[in-house]
């Protein structure tokens, strides 16, 4: 190895081997053991949140309906009326909203469930016999066998069977505990949600306070613009899906809109199913050319919504390109399932603005927030005993 060249009057130092490299080899070095602790943080975070996801799940939900609700509260404390009313409604409209969906699911399924059963088999049956008689290469009775065959295999595992039913009476408690800590941390969330940030803010060093205070609460309004133009976007999906159900005489229209207004909060793959069943209904019911017809209706609303809603609307509320949207919710989906699938586009959305705060430095540097927030606590708190004690000087006056 060639050694340094050296000053006169100093021994000649040997070359590093780091200085040897070209710039290009080291700058992908530095950048890529950064990347590997990035990568590692960013999967032991993921692991400690499937861990504990039954406490998560419920409380990225809180925070979504939180979002969608805090406006009806501040609407109600800037009428000069207090937070507990604002609460009230707040929870009054969410009931009201999800007791009459449920309702009019139960309402329109009590009698028509049961029917679109016992229809199922009939097309199937009809089936069977438009198969006999044509060749396939596979008979009628082959398929009727195919089908005891995985009756057969059914009763055969039924172990795994009672073990999955258990299984889903344990994830029916999980979902009651979960429901549970929906509606307490909604509940806590609306009445001191500001005092909840800034006490996590607390445990940060103070000089953070002010940059990723601007960066969460640019975060937070991308949240809550996102729940508001998704609920409209599953709307304008509901109506004309369920309209063009209506239209081209496809039973259960209604519950149609309102599984279609459901799964639209699943970007993409809530769309592809709840048109795939409007499509079997219509099939099944009124045969294959009525159910091409409804898959055409299902194919133009979410065209419209692609092309239209998603660019124009969601794209101006959330300004995440679709391409992102589609990574987000491929992601999502292949970490978490269906949950990962319905946070991921508000998760990506709250992550671009906070990134974009930070990548702009759009904050103030010479403010601290927390600081801010506990002195107006202190002189509010001053005022009130102030005027307490006025209260109390005055009755003894009086009492005098």
């Amino acid at each position: 190895m060639e050694e340094r060249s050296s000053t006169p009057g100093t021994e000649p130092q040997p070359a590093r081997a780091e200085d040897e490299l070209p710039l290009g080899i080291r700058v992908a070095a530095a950048w890529s053991w950064r990347l590997i602790l990035v990568a590692l943080a960013a999967s032991a975070l993921i692991w400690a949140i499937v861990q504990i996801r039954i406490i998560v799940i419920p409380l990225l939900i809180a925070i979504l309906l939180t979002a969608l609700l805090s406006p009806i509260v501040s609407n109600v404390v800037s009428w000069g009326l207090p937070k507990w009313l604002g609460l009230l409604a707040a929870l009054a409209a969410l009931g009201l909203a999800l007791w009459l969906l449920i309702g009019l699911i139960v309402s329109q399924l009590k009698n028509g469930f049961g029917d679109l059963s016992s229809r199922s088999v009939e097309v199937w049956n009809e089936f069977l016999e438009w198969f006999e008689h044509n060749n396939f290469g596979i008979s009628a009775d082959q398929l009727r066998e195919y089908g005891e065959q995985a009756l057969r295999l059914i009763e055969s595992n039924q172990g795994s069977i009672w073990t999955g039913a258990l299984g889903v009476a344990t994830s029916a408690g999980q979902f009651i505990t979960g429901m549970l800590l929906v509606v307490f941390s909604l509940i806590f969330l609306l009445l001191d949600g500001k005092r909840i940030w800034f006490w996590v803010l607390g445990f940060l060093p103070a000089k953070a306070h002010s940059p990723v205070d601007s960066a969460g609460r640019a975060g937070w309004v991308s949240v809550g613009q996102y729940v508001r133009v998704q609920i409209f976007v599953a709307f304008v999906d509901a109506v004309g899906i369920g309209v063009g159900a209506a239209l081209l005489g496809v039973p259960l229209p209604i519950p149609i809109a309102i599984l279609v207004f459901l799964g639209s909060f699943i970007p993409f793959l809530g769309a592809i199913v709840t048109g795939l069943l409007a499509s079997f209904i219509a099939l099944v019911y009124n045969g294959p050319v009525n159910a091409l017809m409804m898959l055409g209706v299902v194919v133009l609303v979410n065209q419209i919504e692609g092309h239209l809603l998603q660019p124009l609307v969601m794209g101006n509320a959330v300004r995440v390109h679709p391409l992102g949207v589609v990574l987000a919710v491929t992601t999502g989906t292949l970490l978490a399932g269906i949950p990962g699938a319905l946070f991921a586009v508000p998760i990506a959305a709250a992550g671009n603005a906070i990134v974009n705060v930070l990548a702009k430095r759009q904050w103030e540097p010479d403010v601290d927030p927390v600081a801010e927030f506990h002195r107006r606590n202190e002189a509010r708190t001053t005022a009130k005993d102030r005027l307490r004690a006025i209260a109390k000087r005055a009755g003894k006056g009086q009492a005098e």
